[in-house]
Order: C-alpha cells, then structure tokens, then sequence
C-alpha cells in the first residue's frame, strides 16, 4: 500500500525537525517538548512498521518517564541555556 511509505517519510522528517529545534532551542523546556514531539514521530515509525508492542514500552518511556524525569531536573536548575 502508497500510505505507509507516506506516512513512514513524513514521521522521518517530522523526526528530523524535532531534533533540529530540540538542539538549537535555548529555553530547557521548549527542548523537552521538542524531544517528546521527535519520540512521538519514533512511535508513529515503529508503528508503520508493524511493532505494536514495542510502540507502547517506547511511549511509555520515552515520552512519560523520560519527559517527567528531565522536567523535574530541569526544576531544579535554570530554565535558560546560558
């Protein structure tokens, strides 16, 4: 079927502009949301791809756990890239 290269091309660039703003970006927080935005764009992959299992651990932790874990270190430095 044309949809899942569509779908597999457009999350690999998705993905891609993620990580790109996610380095780039000053403010700590923003970059956390960038990284969550390029883990989601790793789900809708693996998901095209066929591995359903792997697609909930992968969100569970890497958009919860991980997401939660780097907000509360973040709390308790400065927001701001110096």
């Amino acid at each position: 079927m044309i949809v899942t290269p569509i779908v597999i091309a457009i999350a690999l660039l998705l993905s891609l502009i993620f990580v790109y703003l996610a380095i780039t970006e000053k403010d700590l927080l923003k970059a956390v949301v960038f990284s969550a935005g390029q883990s989601i764009c790793y789900a809708i992959l693996l998901h095209a791809m066929a591995a359903p299992d792997i697609v909930m651990t992968y969100l569970a932790v890497s958009v919860g756990l991980y997401s939660a874990l780097i907000v509360f270190v973040i709390s308790k430095t400065e927001r701001y890239e110096v």
